[in-house]
């Protein structure tokens, strides 16, 4: 199969995350358990094959060397709870405003935080500065977002609030993707690099419910029978993990991101049409703001092309 067509295959698993994340969201009626199974089943996946992968068990030697000879910082190796965060926003959000409006939410959060984290130089490879390019990227995915929602502010106000809501985890997807290359430059090994971040993401996440317990704000519930798709949350997420890491290092970043990019919002438009949330429609207003933010991703990638290299990640 094409390498293209494969990086575009991973934005679609991206958009399955969400649908099925946000549904078991809606079916236990809490978002915090969900993401909870969403990332402790990855993370059981990932324990299960490391002890098989030399390829994982040499990049833990590689960490811990640069870790004692501290070449990185501990608090970056927490990137994976940033992760926790990101799906715990996500099955909260999903089920209140559909996988197609919270995909162009998240890619506007992720494209605006983009301009922060290479101005402070967050990503490990020196502070790059903020072209004119890449700034009307930014704001062409916020201008996209608003005309996504556009029928539905007058409406909903609660449909706003989680927009932002997912406009924020998209700027902490940027925080971490950014951590997550540092990592991966002393790993060398980007299974190594997920695993990590499965580990502290799902700790962060246990922490979370346990105190919200204890405080009284969350009770668990009792996991639902089915449908099976439901639990697929965190087999997807290891799955994209196993394309993004070998299908980046013969595309690159930059054409691995667009491709990426187009079969996310071209999914999760098919979701919203063939199954979507309880009260969630497609307007024109949707499809209008889909197309911006595919516009403003091109955008954005043109300008990277012209400014650096794509990196091997």
């Amino acid at each position: 199969m094409r390498l293209d067509l494969l990086a575009a295959l991973s934005g679609v698993m991206i958009a399955l995350q969400a649908r099925a994340n946000g549904e078991l969201s809606h079916r236990l009626d809490n978002g915090l358990q969900a993401a909870l199974v969403s990332f402790g089943s990855g993370l059981l996946i990932i324990l299960i094959i490391t002890p098989f992968s030399s390829h994982i068990k040499e990049g833990i030697r590689n960490l811990k060397a640069a870790i004692a000879q501290k070449e990185i910082a501990r608090w970056k190796l927490f990137a994976g709870a940033l992760g926790g965060s990101f799906v715990a926003i996500q099955t909260q959000i999903v089920p209140l405003i559909g996988v197609a409006i919270y995909s162009v939410a998240s890619i506007a959060g992720q494209t605006a935080m983009s301009l922060v984290v290479d101005r402070i130089g967050l990503t490990g490879g020196g502070k790059k500065l903020i072209s004119p390019r890449r700034v009307m990227a930014a704001v062409l995915t916020v201008i996209a977002v608003l005309v996504s929602v556009w029928d539905r502010i007058d409406a909903d106000n609660l449909s706003m609030i989680a927009v932002t809501a997912g406009c924020i985890a998209g700027a902490v997807v940027g925080v971490q993707r950014a951590l997550n290359g540092q990592i991966n430059e002393h790993s060398h090994q980007s299974f190594t690099t997920s695993l990590l971040n499965f580990i502290t993401g799902t700790t962060f996440l246990v922490i979370l419910i346990l105190a919200s317990v204890v405080l009284g704000k969350n009770d668990l519930s009792p996991l639902p029978a089915g449908p099976w798709w439901i639990y697929t949350g965190g087999v997807i997420g290891v799955i994209y993990i196993a394309f993004t890491s070998t299908v980046v290092q013969h595309l690159g970043v930059l054409t691995f991101t667009l491709f990426s990019v187009g079969g996310q919002l071209a999914a999760s438009l098919v979701i919203d049409l063939v199954s979507p949330t309880d009260g969630v429609s497609v307007s024109a207003y949707l499809v209008t703001g889909l197309a911006m933010t595919y516009v403003g991703v091109i955008v954005g990638g043109v300008s990277n092309s012209r400014v650096q290299k794509p990196k091997r990640q």
